[in-house]
């Protein structure tokens, strides 16, 4: 028989291992590079940060040199730097982060402990910010409130849904292009801030009832570029009392006039809805009891149905399903009043941090 090919030697052998190694090692640094800064920026829940890939960048890392890469790009980021997360997530994270470093029995890092001094010196506050990298390089940058309820709303917080609704927009950016839309009940804005500058929207009208929603919506859009100037300017700022003795406020530039409105969905009417004008009406995370679902149900009604120059608005909604009974409570009241209903074809980009267990849907609503 013919000899076969020799053996490497060992010594070969233990250099390809550890090449093969190092390839592993650069590869978990390049997923941890790039999913930790967006994580911890975005104020994801510290359980969900890949802290796997980082421990895998360390079995082939021997120095501090990723630590000090990865406090670079989180807590001594710009962006956090001038809008930071919450005092507490700030703390936790440089908390595991230390405990991370001490695993690997190196020397005790300075940088670290001196990085955690400057936050535990931090006074709390009762707001918080949060900061969501695009794919542009742009970034999307809310003022939150830490307490999920404040002021007698959960409307000062972002919900799972609308960071869900806003992945599926930006991945679906031609049903908003070019197109008059309706968010009902907006919240602090990262739905519809997130379409205004990625899916080039004709017009956007964010709306909700509660004052303290609207003044924060309002602070947000100014905090991403949307700034309120003169009409001789590119904007230009319109403020009138609606008939609840609110102010609406418009912002009009080169590619989208945004507005935002209070409305009551109880007391709009017709009328009022019918001069929106609307192609696309959006909500997120606004159904979480039956009583809800019918002033809902009931505002949709009163838009317009095919019929002169217009064609009915598309409606989506999206739910974070936490109580199937609700939301089968909902769908038959939709049924009740001959709304069609279809689930939208949805997929995981993970590219806003939503809770990867949660079971949110998408509905296209037919009114």
């Amino acid at each position: 028989f013919a000899a076969g090919p020799a053996p490497p030697p060992p010594q070969l052998r233990k250099a390809r291992r550890r090449s093969r190694r190092w390839r592993e090692g650069g590869q978990a640094w390049k997923k941890a590079r790039a999913r930790l800064p967006r994580g911890f920026l975005a104020g994801k829940r510290l359980a969900e940060l890949p802290w796997g890939s980082l421990e895998e960048v360390l079995k082939f890392s021997g120095d501090s040199s990723p630590f000090l890469a990865v406090l670079q790009k989180t807590v001594f980021h710009p962006l956090c730097l001038k809008y930071p997360p919450s005092v507490q997530y700030r703390r936790r994270f440089l908390s595991e982060l230390i405990k991370k470093h001490e695993s690997t029995s190196s020397e005790p890092l300075d940088q670290l402990y001196e990085a955690l001094g400057l936050v535990l010196n931090t006074e709390e506050s009762t707001h918080c910010y949060k900061n969501y990298l695009l794919p542009s390089g742009d970034a999307i940058t809310l003022r939150e409130n830490v307490a999920i309820v404040s002021w007698g709303t959960t409307g000062l917080v972002t919900w799972d849904a609308g960071l869900y609704l806003a992945e599926w927009a930006l991945e679906n950016s031609e049903v908003f292009r070019n197109r008059r839309i309706l968010e009902l009940g907006s919240g602090i804005g990262l739905t519809g801030i997130a379409i205004c500058k990625v899916c080039h929207p004709r017009e956007y009208i964010f709306s909700d009832h509660h004052e303290g929603v609207l003044q924060q919506l309002s602070e947000n859009l100014q905090l991403n570029g949307l700034t309120l100037e003169a009409e001789s300017c590119s904007h230009y700022r319109e403020e009138r009392p609606n008939r609840q003795g609110h102010l609406d406020v418009d912002l009009k530039d080169d590619h989208v006039r945004i507005s935002v409105k209070e409305m009551d969905w109880n007391l709009v009417s017709k009328d009022e809805l019918a001069k929106l004008q609307v192609d696309i009406i959006l909500a997120a995370d606004v159904v979480y009891d039956p009583e809800i679902s019918q002033h809902l149900i009931g505002v949709l009604q009163r838009f317009p149905r095919d019929g002169g120059n217009r064609a009915t608005p598309e409606v989506y909604i999206a739910f974070n399903i936490r109580n199937p009974d609700t939301y089968h409570d909902f769908q038959m009241q939709l049924d009740k009043v001959e709304i069609g209903q279809e689930t939208v074809a949805t997929s995981w980009k993970n590219l806003f941090p939503y809770d990867q267990h949660a079971n949110i849907v998408i509905l296209r609503l037919h009114v």
